[in-house]
């Protein structure tokens, strides 16, 4: 079984550094074929900055609403201005309890984009 090509956004950052960003859905429904879900890689991610002076990204991934510490992917990353930064992976996997959460160092300063793949686990 093949996964889907996924994207997600663009989605203008929020100052409140524990928004919900991205969440995998679940699946429910049919009978007698249990209830997989499905589950996010994360391969690219692009943060833009609209804006003439540098702005801070912070993303996490953990609980919903949750910015604990040891679950950073990035802690105030400063984004030039008028120019963006872009991250690579091979897959930062999300599944249906993972929350990728964050927001940027000042409100709708910052755009989100994101490309990966989307499964079913």
């Amino acid at each position: 079984m093949q996964n889907k090509p996924f994207r997600l956004g663009p989605v203008a950052l929020s100052a409140t550094l524990t928004t919900n960003i991205l969440n995998p859905p679940v699946t429910s429904g049919g009978v007698g074929a249990g209830t997989p879900n499905t589950f996010i890689l994360l391969k690219h991610i692009r943060i833009v900055n609209k804006t003439a002076a540098p702005v801070t990204a912070s993303l996490w991934i953990g609980a919903t609403g949750a910015n604990a510490a040891g679950t950073e992917i990035m802690n105030a990353l400063s984004v030039p201005a008028n120019s963006h930064v872009d991250l690579y992976s091979p897959g930062i996997r999300l599944d249906a309890a993972d929350f990728l959460v964050g927001g940027a160092g000042a409100a709708t300063s910052l755009t989100l984009f994101a490309e990966g793949e989307i499964g079913i686990a």
